[in-house]
């Protein structure tokens, strides 16, 4: 059964590149992208992991631990990184966890008999601290992921819980927002956006940024 916005998030325990992971452990009070990959030593992995790894930095700075993931062994993995680090200028510096018995990919629903049998698909999911699932999206095989988009629902995610607002089509850290429809109360928006706000529709109200 698939995992859906709000559940928690599996619990596990599987060898990675870096050695035995306990999940929750391991994540701690943290945001968490896992994300799978179909097989290693495959083209548009390479880049996507190439990738993560120079967007280090920029998930730190969010708060966030990254976690990948292949049927394939850690012995694979740790053959394959080289190559990552080189062709991608680079250092890999996030674990990829080792799932040959599919038991992390059965958790979470990671391989489409439909699209593949036996490999995963990219599927993505971004989990809080409070381990629950906040976002999934799954790829196939051939599209390479966007992780420009994985940052902005992050930061999305990060402002919307912490502030009463909604993010617009389009959104990026920094643009207006949208006030909650359920807030009505004129001395508590007053209060929370000092700023002011546009009523372009009684729903729907633009404020700019408010921890900006």
């Amino acid at each position: 059964m698939s995992l859906r916005l709000g559940d928690i998030a599996p619990d596990f325990e599987q060898d990675s590149s870096v050695g035995r992971i306990h999940f929750h452990e391991w994540l701690g009070d943290s945001w968490c992208v896992l994300f799978s990959h179909p097989a290693d030593f495959t083209p548009v992995c390479t880049t996507e992991l190439g990738l993560t790894a120079k967007l280090f930095n920029e998930f730190a700075q969010r708060n966030v631990k990254v976690l990948a993931l292949s049927v394939d062994s850690a012995s694979s993995h740790n053959k394959w990184i080289p190559e990552i680090n080189e062709t991608q200028d680079t250092e890999v510096n996030f674990p990829i966890l080792a799932d040959e018995d599919r038991k992390v990919s059965t958790l979470y629903d990671m391989i489409h008999p439909n699209a593949n049998a036996t490999l995963t698909v990219r599927s993505v999911f971004i989990i809080d601290p409070a381990k629950k699932v906040r976002l999934t999206l799954t790829y196939p095989a051939s599209t390479g992921r966007n992780f420009d988009e994985l940052l902005r629902v992050i930061d999305s995610l990060q402002l919307t819980d912490s502030h009463s607002v909604a993010t617009p089509a389009n959104w990026e850290d920094g643009d207006d927002v949208i006030i909650v429809p359920s807030l009505k109360d004129e001395a508590v928006i007053k209060q929370k956006f000092p700023k002011g706000y546009k009523a372009i529709l009684p729903y729907l109200r633009i404020t700019p940024q408010p921890n900006r």
